[in-house]
Order: C-alpha cells, then sequence, then structure tokens
C-alpha cells in the first residue's frame, strides 16, 4: 500500500467511524445541551488527550511487536482482522433502533475536560481498536511508532471537526439521531465497511 492509498483509506475509515454514534457522541451532545457549547468542547478536547494516550500506548507496543518477527505480525495481523469482522458482524445483524445521548454520567465531577479524557482512557475497546484497525494502515518500510501517531492526529482532527459540528447544530443532531432508521442505517455501513477491512487485513502482507 503506497503513502497516499493508506491515508486516503484510513481517512475514510476514521470518517465512518467518527459518525458513527457511540459513547462519545453523546457525551458532546449531552453537554451542549446542558451545560453550553463552551464545556462541550472542553469535553472534545478530553477525548482528544484520551486517543493520544492511547496512541502512545499502541505506538510504542505496537512498534516493538512488528520488529520482534513476522510471527508477531501475523499473530497481530490475525487478531486484529478477526475483531474487526466480529465487530462489522455485530453491527450489521443487530443495528441499534435508538440512540439515548442524555443518560446521566456522573465521572468526574464537573470537569469536562477529564471526563472526555476518562471516556477513552478507561475505555478498553479504544485500545484494542487501535491495536486492531491501525496496522493496516501503515505502509511497508515506514515506522510504525511516526505512523501510528500520525493515524491517530488524523482521527482526532476528524473527531474535533466532528465535535465542533455538533456543538454547533446539537439540537437538530440530536433530532436525527432519535430517528431508528438513521440509527440503524449507520451502523449497517460501518459494519460493511469494518467486514472490508477486515479482510484486507487478513489477506495482507508485511
Amino acid at each position: 500500500m503506497s503513502v497516499n492509498d493508506a491515508l486516503l483509506s484510513y481517512s475514510l475509515a476514521a470518517l465512518l467511524l467518527t459518525l458513527t454514534p457511540g459513547l462519545d457522541t453523546a457525551l458532546i451532545l449531552r453537554t451542549a445541551t446542558v451545560e453550553g457549547g463552551k464545556k462541550a468542547f472542553h469535553a472534545a478536547l478530553g477525548i482528544d488527550a484520551g486517543c493520544f494516550i492511547w496512541g502512545a500506548v499502541v505506538a510504542f507496543g505496537l512498534g516493538a511487536l512488528l520488529a520482534a518477527s513476522e510471527l508477531a505480525y501475523n499473530v497481530l495481523k490475525y487478531c486484529g482482522a478477526a475483531y474487526l469482522c466480529w465487530l462489522g458482524v455485530q453491527l450489521l445483524i443487530r443495528p441499534r433502533r435508538t440512540f439515548d445521548a442524555f443518560q446521566p454520567d456522573a465521572r468526574s465531577g464537573g470537569n469536562w475536560f477529564v471526563r472526555g479524557m476518562l471516556g477513552n482512557v478507561l475505555n478498553p475497546k479504544m485500545g484494542i481498536f487501535y491495536v486492531s484497525f491501525l496496522p493496516q494502515f501503515i505502509p511497508a518500510g515506514h515506522s510504525p511508532v511516526v505512523w501510528t501517531f500520525l493515524l491517530v492526529s488524523i482521527h482526532v482532527l476528524i473527531g474535533t471537526l466532528w465535535s465542533l459540528t455538533l456543538i454547533a447544530t446539537t439540537r437538530y443532531a440530536s433530532g436525527l439521531l432519535k430517528i431508528p432508521a438513521v440509527v440503524k442505517w449507520m451502523d449497517r455501513t460501518t459494519g460493511g465497511v469494518f467486514m472490508l477491512f477486515a479482510a484486507k487485513l487478513a489477506v495482507s502482507s508485511r
């Protein structure tokens, strides 16, 4: 995979992942609605910080693992493909019908930056997803550490822009995500993409 292909493919995948409503979307919408846009942006910055913390953990561990041996690379590759496939199947066969952005969240008091950061740091699925998802977008012969941080930065940039959009259109976005057909369509679209990337990862070479 060339550098341009890797960046384009990853950016598309990260965009779809970001647009699919989850815990981060819920936190942003809830905070913007209840506390206002400024605190919601603090939460978004915390989410970004959490991504970089996981990125650092994955980058250095991933770099050592990929450099260790062909066997280690293949184990990671097939585990990652299996995990992505499992995520995709779940979204395809059991898409959500509702998305509640206003469930109570009592973590970290009123510090919205810390809330956003803990939302990622205390979510092991985030780390598992990065380990499973990022390796297939690192071009052969390039540093896994440098590329992991580059890919995480792209994800953070897309996420920040999406958070700002959510904050600016809080009422409309929250209403749209209450429509069952919209939530089901987004889940199934993302599930299909995950299945494609799982297959791509499984047949990729070092």
